[in-house]
């Protein structure tokens, strides 16, 4: 299994970003796929969920209204694409999946909001 996140960058405050995660390895349209990030000490936090066909998403309260996580079946890829972004937002931005009981992750890509 292997996942490759990208699109991360230094962002003003209010502007957006579109991560994507390259998955490859496994059957991705079979899974699950989630976004976590992690900001420097702090807990990894669960950021968007979505589900094997992508008909259901879940997201944390933090984002919700201006993140929006969606994945294409055909490239294996998942994206979250984020708007209005807030400092707070700063952080390293992970891909997992979850393949027959393991947790799987990206490195991660970088996500700064800052003036």
């Amino acid at each position: 299994v292997q996942l490759v996140e990208s699109g991360g960058g230094l962002v003003e405050p209010g502007g957006s970003l579109r991560l994507s995660c390259a998955a490859s390895g496994f059957t991705f349209s079979s899974y699950y796929m989630r976004w976590y990030r992690q900001a420097p000490g702090k807990e990894r936090e669960l950021v968007a969920v979505i589900s094997s066909s992508g008909r259901s998403t879940n997201y944390a309260d933090s984002v919700k209204g201006r993140f929006t996580i969606s994945r294409d079946n055909v490239k294996n890829t998942v994206y979250l694409q984020m708007n209005s972004l807030k400092p707070e937002d700063t952080a390293v931005y992970l891909c997992n999946a979850r393949v027959v009981g393991r947790h799987y992750w990206g490195r991660g890509t970088q996500v700064t909001v800052s003036s």
